[in-house]
């Protein structure tokens, strides 16, 4: 039987999204630091979405130990393996990014997160993050699997799934959790031109010139270069 945590990869094949690879908040961080380190990876931003994205990292929304709670949420939801882990993935870092591009989340899980403690010091007379992890299970499963058949959700279970969601995403969206997805994406393959038996039955063939200049993988990893005329070079 298909495990838990195949079951999510699973899932989220079938409906990648796009991940978002960010620092944690740089509030003390000089500018020219704050861009070097803004984007590991270059994907084309315009000047406007750009200043506003360096806007969202430099601010800081969460305190460090809503943080610590987020990151103990986020390893019950998505627990590590041998493959990654939340903190690889930079998972905390992701949902500080999303509470601040997406403002509708910050009162939802602030809140959840203030729920999660209330609920331990009630019972256990501790916080989250000092509770067991059965303690801290026990919580969760009020709000990770409510009653289908009910009208309405409460706002813990609402806050319950939208962190789940954001975990996954932020997780399977990383470079950690690509690998663990297998996902390749566009993967040169190496291509001999059309087969000879087929060129024959059309009465065609390649130029040998060109032929050599195309089809040598010995430089594949080359980029072609062209004269001012049109004529490729290599």
């Amino acid at each position: 039987m298909m495990d838990r945590r195949e079951s999510l990869k699973s899932m989220l094949l079938g409906s990648m999204a796009v991940g978002l690879t960010t620092q944690s908040c740089l509030t003390s961080t000089p500018a020219e630091v704050i861009d070097d380190k803004i984007w590991q990876y270059t994907y084309g931003r315009t000047p406007k979405e750009a200043a506003h994205d360096e806007a969202l990292l430099s601010d800081c929304f969460f305190e460090d130990a809503e943080n610590e709670t987020i990151k103990t949420l986020a390893n019950l939801i998505l627990p590590p393996n041998e493959q990654g882990t939340i903190e690889q993935a930079g998972v905390v870092d992701f949902i500080e990014f999303m509470v601040k591009d997406v403002p509708e989340f910050q009162v939802q899980i602030r809140g959840g997160l203030m729920w999660l403690n209330n609920q331990c010091n009630a019972r256990f007379n501790s916080v989250f993050i000092s509770c067991t992890e059965v303690q801290q299970k026990e919580i969760l499963d009020k709000i990770a699997y409510p009653d289908p058949e009910a009208s309405e959700q409460v706002q813990e279970v609402q806050f319950f799934s939208l962190m789940r969601n954001l975990v996954l995403t932020g997780y399977f969206t990383s470079e950690v959790g690509i690998k663990e997805l297998d996902y390749k994406g566009n993967t040169p393959n190496t291509w001999d031109g059309v087969p000879q038996e087929v060129l024959d039955d059309h009465g065609l063939s390649y130029d040998p010139e060109w032929l050599a200049k195309c089809v040598d993988h010995s430089k594949s990893g080359e980029l072609a270069e062209w004269d001012e005329e049109g004529n490729l070079i290599t």
